[in-house]
């Protein structure tokens, strides 16, 4: 049938792969539940999420061995502790292959701030058990929150979920999107793929562009037994990035889908059909609202945005500007600063600077995709990342510029430490080298600059503690948010921090460098450079896969960046001399380093 958003709504109002209400027991027993002679297993683990104080959804997925059963029955189990003497809620339900036979039950009536176990069963197979934690109310000490993005199944192994699975304290994990990527086995970051055994099996091998496509690719990736570890360790709270759907996904289109694969709105929705089905996530009536809050306690107040699918206006490009002449110039400043450029949308945005201004938790922590801070480089940085890229979308090698990047960085860093220790001897043509800088990333919110400053003037003008979250990148981040000198909230101040999380395993901008983690003395003086020339930019790590924990107290914000040595293959080891930390104290907008 024709896939429309208004079949879309309308299937969703009418319980169109809808989760489950659970209150509590029911009775039911795992040794009653339907024809064991049904073949069936429990492939892709169990997931938890959306925890709310009193509710929490359990997921899973039902393996059917015979590709002509059309439903099966599931029976769970939720305790207080993971031998089930405890049993709290129970109950079953029917799945089919309308919802590509998963199920997601949401727990209603739980305690606040509890470790919950549960499991599944049906036809005779018992799932593995998975926990998770409602959210605390009242007055608490302490949250602590794992950060985690971008997750390419072919470039290498999920190192980095086992690592938070082994994670004793969490209260959540927070994905900040591209759980899966769109691409076929010889798309973006596939060139190992083979060599470490994730290439994507035969009957998705291709781009993803249905919605059984996109149900494949999900299932794949569930197959990953550290991705399973960490979904059965913790509650996870997610929203999507761009890939979920196609890389560079605007309101109404993508950079990579093409005429000839079809209506691109008819794509979208049937990606986030699957998104709904496969994620650990509440439903809604509207899937392409995502956004939504969650309170822990008194001390932290998260906002899950949406910079993608709901309203984000199409990134601009400095192709389609004439940057050499002043009209052209005049034309880009302009548009880049128009108060009709929309990332986040109206609606999103009042819903997020009201909530902003009326919570009364410590900290305000919002989850998003995209980079936050201001990451201006100077023009000729961007030349030459510009050139590296051409060349190696070439097939050139840029390893063959990597010695004219060197000498440019060094030159522009000492012109820069002179500028900050105030020397005269500086020159107006040296001067202009380091301070004529550009946006490095339209795609971020330095595309869309305007919402940032209603952002960012609302937390200052209401003192509210700030912290953004960020993915989307591949490389780890730590920034300044500060507001602009024209801001008509408030002018030139320290608005927040931002905490931006390396990627599982997809590569980031060491590519296009052409750096490799054996380069570690050319490595480390690239990424004191950037952070050198970028003002608001306190921290880089250009070549390591990882995550970001962030622990929230009354007194602080404290980030932990960890990386793995390798994602390229099966043994590797936590790097620590790579982990980094910085703090924000509560009251004090400024990034300090622990």
């Amino acid at each position: 049938m024709s896939f429309t958003r208004r079949t879309f709504l309308k299937a969703s109002a009418a319980g169109f792969g809808a989760a489950v209400l659970s209150f509590g027991l029911t009775g039911c027993a795992f040794d009653d539940n339907g024809d064991v002679h049904i073949p069936v297993s429990f492939d892709h683990g169990v997931a938890s999420g959306d925890p709310l104080n009193d509710s929490l959804i359990i997921w899973t997925r039902v393996t059917p061995k015979d590709t002509t059963t059309n439903s099966l029955k599931v029976q769970w189990q939720v305790a207080l502790d993971p031998q089930f003497t405890t049993i709290s809620h129970d109950g079953e339900a029917q799945i089919s292959n309308a919802t590509d036979f998963t199920l997601k039950v949401d727990l209603q009536g739980l305690r606040p701030n509890t470790a919950y176990y549960y499991r599944f069963n049906a036809h005779g197979k018992t799932s593995p058990v998975g926990q998770g934690k409602t959210l605390p109310i009242g007055d608490i000490d302490k949250v602590k929150l794992a950060v985690v993005s971008c997750a390419n199944y072919p470039a290498g192994y999920f190192h980095v979920y086992g690592e938070i699975a082994k994670q004793p304290d969490l209260d959540a994990v927070i994905h900040l999107g591209d759980y899966i990527y769109e691409y076929g086995n010889d798309g973006y970051a596939t060139e190992d793929a083979a060599k470490l055994g994730r290439l994507l099996p035969e009957d998705n091998q291709g781009e993803i562009i249905t919605l059984s496509d996109y149900r494949k690719r999900y299932a794949n990736y569930r197959l990953d037994g550290n991705l399973q570890a960490a979904h059965s360790h913790c509650a996870f709270i997610t929203v999507w990035d761009d890939h979920e759907v196609a890389n560079d996904t605007w309101r109404d289109g993508a950079q990579n889908h093409n005429s000839d694969e079809g209506d691109f709105s008819e794509r979208k929705l049937q990606a986030l059909q699957a998104y709904f089905e496969w994620m650990p996530i509440r439903n809604v009536a509207d899937k392409e609202r995502i956004y939504r809050r969650f309170e822990f306690g008194n001390l932290v107040s998260l906002y899950m945005l949406d910079t993608r699918m709901l309203a984000r206006d199409k990134p601009l490009d400095y192709a389609d500007f004439e940057l050499s002449t002043a009209t052209g110039q005049g034309e880009f400043v302009n548009a880049l600063g128009a108060d009709d450029r929309a990332l986040l949308g109206s609606e999103q945005l009042t819903w997020l600077t009201d909530g902003i201004k009326t919570s009364d938790n410590r900290w305000q922590v919002l989850g998003q995709q995209v980079l936050m801070t201001k990451m201006h480089l100077p023009i000729e940085v961007m030349l030459l990342l510009s050139s590296l890229q051409t060349t190696q979308a070439s097939g050139g090698d840029p390893r063959a510029m990597l010695a004219q990047a060197n000498i440019l960085f060094a030159e522009l860093a000492q012109i820069k430490i002179r500028v900050l220790k105030g020397d005269p001897t500086v020159t107006p043509a040296e001067l202009a080298r380091v301070e004529t800088t550009v946006p490095y990333n339209l795609d971020a919110w330095d595309g869309y600059a305007y919402e940032r400053e209603v952002l960012l003037g609302t937390a200052v003008a209401a003192q509210k503690n700030l912290v953004v979250l960020a993915g989307d990148t591949h490389n780890a981040w730590a920034g300044q948010l500060k507001t602009d000198t024209n801001n008509p909230i408030a002018a030139s101040k320290n608005a927040g921090v931002e905490f931006a999380t390396a990627s599982v395993s997809s590569p980031g901008l060491e590519e296009y460098l052409a750096l490799t983690t054996q380069d570690a003395q050319t490595v480390a003086q690239i990424e004191q450079v950037i952070a050198l020339l970028v003002n608001d930019l306190a921290y880089n790590n250009l070549v390591n896969r990882g995550y970001l924990t962030v622990t929230f107290t009354k007194e602080q914000a404290n980030a932990q960046w960890n990386y793995v040595s390798t994602i390229k293959a099966a043994d590797y080891q936590i790097l620590e001399e790579r982990k980094k930390g910085f703090i924000m104290l509560a009251g004090q907008p400024q990034l300090l380093t622990v």
